[in-house]
C-alpha cells in the first residue's frame, strides 16, 4: 500500500542577502530530504530553529514552490499539478500555523475566518455554511455564541483552536501541523495537544507534526525524522531514536532535553560541528531506523 504522502529528493533555495554574498549566491534550506507518511499516522519532524522543517512542510503544501524533487499525495505529483488541480487537491491538505496572534486577521469575525475556505471552494449555500461553522466550533471546543468576536478577543489557546476549525473546515485528509503549540502558554499545550489527538482518533487525521519539543513529539508521534542544517539526519520510530539515537546531532538535541527531577542531571553533550559528516548519506542501521553515519 502507497503511503499517503511521499517526500523524494525535496530541494528549496532561497537567494542570499547581505554585502558578504555574491549576487548570485543560494541558500539551500531543504537539502535532498525524503520521507513518507503512511495514513492515520503522525509522523514528527524535529530540528532547532533555522534546520528547514517549517520550509519542508510549506514545499509539501506548495505554499512555498520547491526548487526540486517530487511530492505525492496519493500517489499524484502535487508539485507538477495546475492551479485548478492545486485548488482540489488543498481541500485535502491543509496547515494549522505556529502563531495563533498573527495567523488570524484580526478585522474578521472569527465565524467568518472559519467560513473563508467553504467560501473559496464555493461549498454549499449561506445557510449551510453557517451550520457548517457552528459544527466546527463545537468540534474544537468553542461556544459557537462566539461566532461573531473578533480574534483579540480570544486568548492564545482559543485562537489555536479556531486555526484549526479554519484547516478543518474543507475536511482534509493531512494536516501540517507547524509548531501548533510553541506560542501558547505551558498550561494551554497539553489542551490543544489532547484536542489534536482526538480530532485525529475521530477524523482519521494524517498529520506532519513539525516541533522542537522533543517531550512532545516523543508523547505523540509515531515515527520522527531529525533534521540538520536541511538534512534529514535520521529516522526512523519515534521510541528507537528516543532509546538509542545514532547520529551525534539527535544525540545532542536530545541530551539537552530537561528532566523533571532537581537532582538529576543530564550530561549535555556539545555537537562538534567538524565531526558531523554533512554528506553522509542515509543508511539503515537497525529495522526501519535510517541514519546519515
Amino acid at each position: 500500500m502507497s503511503p499517503l504522502v511521499d517526500v523524494r529528493n525535496l530541494v528549496k533555495e532561497f537567494p542570499a542577502r547581505g554585502a558578504r554574498w555574491p549576487s548570485d549566491a543560494r541558500i539551500r534550506a531543504v537539502d535532498d530530504v525524503s520521507f513518507a507518511i503512511e495514513e492515520g499516522e503522525t509522523f514528527g519532524l524535529v530540528g532547532e530553529s533555522g534546520s528547514g522543517k517549517t520550509t519542508t512542510g510549506r514545499c509539501i503544501l506548495r505554499l512555498v514552490t520547491p526548487t526540486s524533487g517530487d511530492v505525492r499525495f496519493r500517489g499524484e505529483d502535487v508539485l507538477a499539478a495546475s492551479p485548478s488541480r492545486l485548488r482540489e487537491l488543498r481541500r485535502q491538505m491543509q496547515i494549522v500555523f505556529q502563531d495563533p496572534y498573527s495567523s488570524l486577521n484580526p478585522r474578521m469575525r472569527v465565524g467568518a475566518i472559519v467560513e473563508e475556505p467553504l467560501v473559496i471552494h464555493g461549498v454549499g449555500n449561506r445557510a449551510a455554511r453557517r451550520a457548517r461553522v457552528e459544527d466546527l466550533f463545537r468540534l474544537v471546543g468553542l461556544d459557537r455564541g462566539s461566532m461573531r468576536q473578533y480574534p483579540h478577543e480570544f486568548s492564545g489557546g482559543q485562537r489555536q483552536r479556531i486555526g484549526l476549525a479554519r484547516a478543518l473546515a474543507l475536511n482534509p485528509s493531512f494536516i501540517v501541523a507547524d509548531e501548533p503549540v510553541s506560542a501558547l502558554d505551558v498550561s494551554v499545550q497539553a489542551q490543544v495537544v489532547n484536542l489534536l489527538m482526538d480530532l485525529q482518533r475521530e477524523l482519521g487525521l494524517t498529520y506532519l507534526f513539525i516541533a522542537h519539543d522533543l517531550r512532545l513529539v516523543e508523547k505523540i508521534c509515531d515515527r520522527v525524522a531529525v533534521m540538520y542544517r536541511g538534512r534529514i539526519v535520521e529516522l526512523g520510530a519515534t521510541g528507537a531514536i528516543f532509546a538509542a539515537p545514532s547520529h551525534p546531532y539527535t544525540q545532542a538535541l536530545l541530551s539537552a532535553v530537561p528532566v523533571p527531577d532537581p537532582d538529576r542531571r543530564r550530561a549535555r553533550l556539545i555537537l562538534a560541528s567538524t565531526g558531523v559528516n554533512s554528506h553522509a548519506p542515509l543508511r539503515e542501521i537497525a529495522s526501519g531506523h535510517w541514519a546519515a553515519i
